[in-house]
C-alpha cells in the first residue's frame, strides 16, 4: 500500500441520502384580494398549481403534497387526477404555517429527506431553478436552501427532515421564518435571476407583472 498516497488522499464526499424529497405545493389560503382561488389561475395553458405540479418533477421528488383549505372542495374537483396527493388543511385560517404542519403530518414517518415547499402565490418559477435547489441541498447539506434574487430571499425553500419537528413547533405568528432564524448559518443560498422567486401574486395588478415579465423570458 502506498502510505504517501492515502495520507494525501482526499476524504469521501458525504453520501447523499436515498430517501426522496417531498414537492409540497402550499394552496390553503383564502385568496380574498384575488376573488378566486390562487392555485387555479391560469398560466402558459396551464392552471398555478399545475404548473408548480410539473416543474417539481425531478428525479429526487418521490411524494408530492398539494395543500389544501379554503377552496379544497373546488380545487379537489379540477384536480382529481392527483386526488391521493391532496391534503385538507382544517386549520388553513391559521396562516400558511398550518399548512406545512398538515403537510408533514400527511407524510409517512422517516420516508422523506426533506420537502421543497412551493406557496402557490409564488408560481412563475422554472424546472432549472428547482434542480439547481436541489443540487445545492445535495452537495452542501444545509439544513435549509433558499433561492436569492439580487440579495434577497424568496420561493420555494427545502427543509432538510431534520427539522420536522421544529416546524411542526413553531409560532403561527412567526411561521417557518422562526426555523430559518434559529438556523441562520446552515441555510444554503442559490442565486437566480429568476424574478419570480419574489413575486408574491396576491392581487390581479401583481399578476398582470408577473405574466408580462414571464412572457418576456
Amino acid at each position: 500500500m502506498d502510505l504517501a498516497a492515502v495520507k494525501h488522499a482526499r476524504p469521501l464526499a458525504a453520501p447523499i441520502d436515498t430517501r426522496p424529497l417531498a414537492a409540497v405545493i402550499l394552496s390553503g389560503g383564502e385568496s380574498r384580494r384575488m376573488g378566486a382561488p390562487k392555485a387555479l389561475l391560469p398560466y402558459r395553458g396551464k392552471t398555478f398549481v399545475e404548473h408548480l405540479l410539473e416543474v417539481t418533477r425531478h428525479k429526487r421528488v418521490g411524494v408530492t403534497r398539494i395543500v389544501v383549505g379554503a377552496h379544497a372542495e373546488e380545487i379537489r374537483e379540477k384536480l382529481s387526477a392527483h386526488s391521493a396527493e391532496i391534503v385538507v388543511n382544517a386549520d388553513w385560517a391559521k396562516g400558511q404555517l398550518s399548512s406545512i404542519q398538515a403537510a408533514i403530518r400527511s407524510l409517512p414517518a422517516g420516508a422523506t429527506d426533506g420537502m421543497i415547499l412551493c406557496p402557490v402565490d409564488h408560481p412563475i418559477i422554472s424546472s432549472e431553478l428547482i434542480a439547481r435547489l436541489v443540487e445545492e441541498f445535495d452537495s452542501s447539506g444545509k439544513a435549509i436552501v433558499v433561492p436569492t434574487y439580487h440579495g434577497r430571499r424568496g420561493h420555494p425553500a427545502i427543509f432538510r427532515a431534520s427539522l420536522y419537528q421544529e416546524l411542526l413547533e413553531a409560532s403561527s405568528e412567526v411561521g417557518a421564518r422562526q426555523v430559518v432564524w434559529a438556523h441562520a448559518p446552515d441555510v444554503g443560498e442559490v442565486t437566480t435571476e429568476e424574478e419570480g422567486v419574489m413575486l408574491n401574486i396576491n392581487d390581479s395588478a401583481t399578476l398582470e407583472r408577473a405574466l408580462g415579465h414571464a412572457d418576456a423570458h
